[in-house]
């Protein structure tokens, strides 16, 4: 009788893991739809991808949980002026707060075509100059 229970026990145990395994394979491609609509979803809200890059006019860059913001009014044109006083002939891309460290910053391209940006202070003053890469720094 002890045998009896158990290869009946063993069976149900391996029942229990058929069953377990044809539940999980069952569930895996639902899982799996579920995991990539939500991924592209999400891929689709990035602007960075290839098919769409993102619109540098806007700004929106990120850093240190500040989102950089687009300057308007005074404040935009005295950034402006104190790039350009600083560059002459450079064309303004935009100008936007700086979340990395600094007040302000124009994104340029200087009369010979170098990208750059440049730093302002709250005083309006230019502070320093990041040249290359295709928003003018490192961070682009």
């Amino acid at each position: 009788m002890k045998t009896t229970t158990k290869s009946a026990f063993a069976s149900l145990a391996l029942a229990a893991v058929i069953g377990g395994g044809a539940l999980a394979t069952a569930a895996l491609p639902a899982n799996a739809a579920t995991t990539g609509s939500s991924q592209s979803a999400t891929d689709s809200s990035q602007s960075t991808s290839p098919a769409t890059p993102r619109d540098e006019s806007k700004g929106g860059h990120q850093a240190n949980g500040i989102t950089e913001t687009l300057l308007t009014g005074d404040t935009a044109t005295k950034v402006t002026d104190a790039a350009l006083a600083a560059y002459p002939g450079a064309t303004i891309q935009r100008v936007e707060n700086d979340a990395e460290g600094h007040v302000y910053e124009a994104h340029i391209v200087k009369a010979d075509g170098t990208r750059a940006t440049v730093y302002v202070d709250a005083s309006f003053a230019v502070t320093s100059t990041e040249t290359g890469g295709p928003g003018g720094g490192p961070k682009g």
